[in-house]
This record gives structure tokens, sequence and C-alpha cells, in this order.
């Protein structure tokens, strides 16, 4: 597959989380585009409150996150919020918590791969109608008609995402055939300034898990398949992701106490991610 800017504009299939306007790159159309530096950049985030991980992440996210899996496919995802378009790790000037792991799907933005029409060529994209991305930029696409250095490794990264995604796939569909997913659910208890319950307990989330019992009962060839293909990781780590869902209520009943004059929200289940065709 191809994975390098593209000289024609075909046509794109598939959407994609954050990305409104995704266009292939190329020096005829896109020559003085580029980026500017944007302090707080994270204002796309702000609505999101699961963003998909890669199985490589999960140590890292773990530390920050619950790390559940939803939807057929079994999507990983870091939940990020209790309720629909609310995020609690990003301010709403776009600040991100520093204290906290940001996904790589987030960090590429950006940029993004998607297939074309035949799904034979992944192209790099660009998003726009993303605010950094501008004709007056602090770093250009091209140079003398040539992908920029900054270019090159948005090209580099989306490559290493695209195949920590196949990877993780891969994961996936190895602890399905395990028989290791458990459907779970968290509650969130709404309380008023003084930390009264008030209301009856809403869910914030459906979601299937990995199952400390059900992996205990694996056969030792299956374990040792486990180990042998790196999986044990990624299980623990998503696994001890999973005492992170006190944090993350605590943290929005904090926002509550801090905002008492807004609106309460619904909580949302997260929803698998609308990623394929695009990357």
């Amino acid at each position: 597959m191809e994975n390098t800017p593209n000289t024609q504009q075909p046509e794109l299939t598939g959407n994609v989380l954050f990305y409104k306007n995704p266009q292939p790159i190329n020096p005829e159309q896109h020559a003085g585009l580029g980026v500017k530096n944007i302090e707080k950049p994270y204002g796309f985030l702000r609505q999101a409150h699961a963003v998909p991980v890669t199985v490589t992440e999960f140590g890292m996210a773990a530390a920050s996150f619950p790390i559940i899996f939803v939807g057929e496919e079994r999507t990983p995802v870091a939940v990020m919020g209790v309720r629909s378009g609310e995020n609690l790790f990003v301010s709403d000037d776009g600040a991100a918590d520093q204290d906290f792991y940001i996904p790589a799907f987030v960090r590429r933005y950006p940029f993004v791969f998607a297939n074309d029409s035949n799904g034979d060529r992944l192209l790099l994209c660009i998003d726009r109608d993303a605010p950094m991305v501008t004709n007056q930029p602090d770093i250009l696409l091209f140079e003398n008609g040539e992908p920029s250095a900054f270019t090159q490794n948005a090209i580099e990264f989306c490559q290493e995402f695209e195949r920590q995604r196949r990877s993780t796939a891969d994961f996936t569909a190895i602890i399905n055939s395990m028989g290791l997913f458990e459907e779970k659910s968290v509650n969130f208890q709404p309380r008023d300034t003084q930390g009264n319950a008030v209301g009856d307990p809403q869910k914030i989330a459906d979601y299937w898990a990995i199952d400390e019992n059900k992996l205990n009962e694996l056969s030792d060839e299956q374990f040792k398949e486990l180990r042998a293909n790196g999986a044990l990781g990624a299980i623990y780590a998503h696994m001890i992701s999973l005492l992170n869902w006190q944090r993350i209520i605590s943290r929005a009943l904090q926002l509550q106490q801090n905002a008492p004059q807004a609106a309460p929200a619904a909580p949302a289940a997260p929803a698998a991610p609308t990623t394929p065709p695009m990357s």
C-alpha cells in the first residue's frame, strides 16, 4: 500500500473521530499549507469521553484511565469522562492535564491515514478544518515541492500507529478466541455540593473486560501462548486500569461541585469509534 502524500485527489471512504474535513495532502493543492503552534491545542478532544488506545499503550494509559473494550470489534478505549460530550482531562480552552497520558490517537491529529475508494492505498491526510492548519503556518507541509521534515515525521508516526492498530486487532482477536471477555457495567452516583447522594445511581457504561477468573482457568498451553506473543503484560495492565473507575468518578464529582450552576447531563456509555476504513 502507498503511504505517502498523493498528487491526485482520490475519493475517500469512511470517517474517524475528530476529523471533519480530511484531505489527502499533495504539493499542488497544499503548497502553502502548514500548521501553526497553538499553546493549548486539544480543544478538539474536549467533547470526547472515550478515546481509542493501542495495545502497546496499555501500560502507560493504565496509570491514568480505565481501559475498556467496546463494540462488536472489542475496540479498546481509554475512558476520559463519565458523560457523553465531556472530557474530564481537557479544559474549555483546550489545555490537556499534563499529569495524564495522551493517547497516540490524539497526538497524531491533524494527520491521519485513509484508504482511497478502491481500498488499495493508504493516503496521508490532514484535517483542513483543524484550528492549527493554516495558509500562514509556522511549519510548512512542503518545501520545494517535497514533503518537509515535519511531514515526513507525520508519515512515520502514522505508519507506526497503523502497525500498532493492527497489532491491537490481533490482540483482541486472541482474547476473544480464548473466551476471556466478560460483559460488565459501572454506575455513577450523582451528589450535591455537600457530597450527599442526589437521585438514583446512573449507569456510566456497559463494556467488555478481560475476566481474571477466566484467565486463571486457561490451560497451560493457552497461557504459554499468551506469554509467547506478549499479550500477558497488556492483559494485566488492562485489569489494573479498571481501578481508575473511582478516579474518573471522583474527578467528575469534583467538577460538578466546582460548577454547581451547570445543568446535569446524563452519563452515556462509550461507543465503539468508527474508524475503518480510515485509520
